[in-house]
């Protein structure tokens, strides 16, 4: 059973927490640059799961002028599989949803099937970003999507 906490910049312990799970998956797996996981941690809201009372995964999202990002995705590689990952996005897009904005990401290469699983699809180019391709994404809501879908078929 996994558990979420959402948390502030300010709440360093969780915060650092975080940080430690981030440069796991980010700085010592992928070889991204420490300050790009650095940038932007003031004005984000957090997360982490925890799965059987240890913090397993983490993630953030942050207000823009394009809507609501959600940036830093990370689960500790001996816990991916197991649909923790899917459970803090169902999350986030629960604490998102009174803002009534779009909801974007740049999704690695690697996961773009996982976001696609998730609602978000692909909205332009592949691009670097780190030494890694990225897409961007944008997430579709499925009752809009429904709703356009009808509409569309209503029409023929």
């Amino acid at each position: 059973m996994s558990k979420i906490i959402k948390f502030n910049y300010n709440n360093r312990e969780l915060h650092k927490i975080a940080m430690d799970i981030r440069i796991k998956v980010f700085v010592d797996e992928q070889k991204v640059p420490l300050e790009m996981e650095e940038e932007f941690e003031k004005e984000c809201t957090h997360f982490l799961i925890y799965y059987r009372r240890k913090p397993i995964g983490t993630s953030r999202y942050r207000r823009t002028n394009k809507g609501i990002k959600f940036e830093r995705f990370a689960i500790l590689k001996d816990m991916r599989g197991k649909g923790l990952g899917r459970d803090i996005i169902r999350y986030m897009l629960t604490d998102v949803y009174h803002y009534q904005q779009r909801i974007y990401l740049n999704a690695q290469v690697t996961a773009v099937d996982y976001y696609k699983k998730a609602g978000f699809v692909i909205t332009g180019a592949k691009f670097d970003e780190a030494g890694i391709d990225h897409y961007p994404m944008e997430y579709i809501n499925q009752n809009n999507l429904n709703k356009a879908l009808e509409k569309a078929i209503c029409r023929r």
